[in-house]
């Protein structure tokens, strides 16, 4: 199994306080790696550190986090979040942009000015994000104007424009109603064909739909890894089956 991140000895501080406590971890690529643990265990630092947000808001990292065996904590973070897309919690489209502008954002600031070449792109990312037939007939209005569900995977469709490598999800369908969690856990699956996701998630059942790994993050610590089937139903730790049986979180 191809490794395509591969995590050694992750520390995260906010000034000195420790957040992330030696975290090694190795995320396969094409798979969906999802981190669970209870509010406050460093589920979202972990993504942030990934694609080097951690530092944006005041936060170090100490350790590697080798992407296809480069060291990313030592490249330009605009160049790292261009392989690592990230997905947030709540829907964020830009409010004063067309649909279309806003998958094309990304294009545009990294230089790309071709009209039809963009247009090609933002057709397939919206394709990609399973949006196309829902919006192809009014890319012009405000992505605003969209349900959230749908502005969810208008955002998917903005990340998935810009070809990166892998997906963060920060708990993508958390203010979603059950239909479009649904649609986004389908996306994942579809996704994962030509990505490799990371996906932070506190719904148990969703960890063990969506994911082919889950890793088991307390106190900044990681606990359990390991296939998602065997940490739902034969982890090795008690306090790993205790979290996802619902004793304690």
């Amino acid at each position: 199994m191809e490794i395509k991140i591969a995590v050694k000895n992750l520390n995260a501080f906010y000034g000195k306080n420790k957040v992330l406590k030696n975290v090694s971890i190795d995320i396969p690529q094409n798979k969906v790696l999802a981190i669970i643990g209870p509010s406050g265990c460093g589920k979202s630092t972990f993504l942030r550190c990934l694609n080097r947000m951690h530092e944006v808001v005041g936060g170090t990292v100490q350790g590697s986090i080798m992407l296809d065996g480069e060291d990313i904590t030592r490249k330009d973070p605009v160049l790292v979040r261009r392989r690592l897309g990230m997905i947030f919690q709540k829907p964020n489209p830009f409010p004063t942009m067309s649909i279309f502008d806003n998958v094309a954002a990304g294009l545009k600031y990294n230089g790309k000015t071709d009209k039809k070449e963009t247009a090609e792109i933002v057709e397939k990312s919206l394709k990609q994000a399973a949006l196309w037939d829902e919006v192809k007939d009014s890319l012009e209005q405000s992505g605003i104007n969209l349900s959230g569900g749908q502005q969810q995977r208008l955002c998917i469709a903005r990340t998935l424009a810009i070809q990166p490598e892998v997906i963060l999800m920060d708990e993508p369908a958390s203010a979603l109603d059950p239909i479009s969690t649904t649609k986004i856990e389908d996306l994942i699956f579809e996704l994962k064909k030509n990505y490799t996701i990371v996906i932070v998630t506190h719904n148990m059942q969703q960890a063990s739909r969506v994911s082919d790994f889950t890793a088991f993050l307390y106190m900044g610590e990681l606990i359990e890894y390991d296939a998602t089937k065997k940490i739902f139903t034969s982890p090795e730790l008690k306090q790993t089956e205790d979290y996802v049986r619902g004793r304690f979180g």
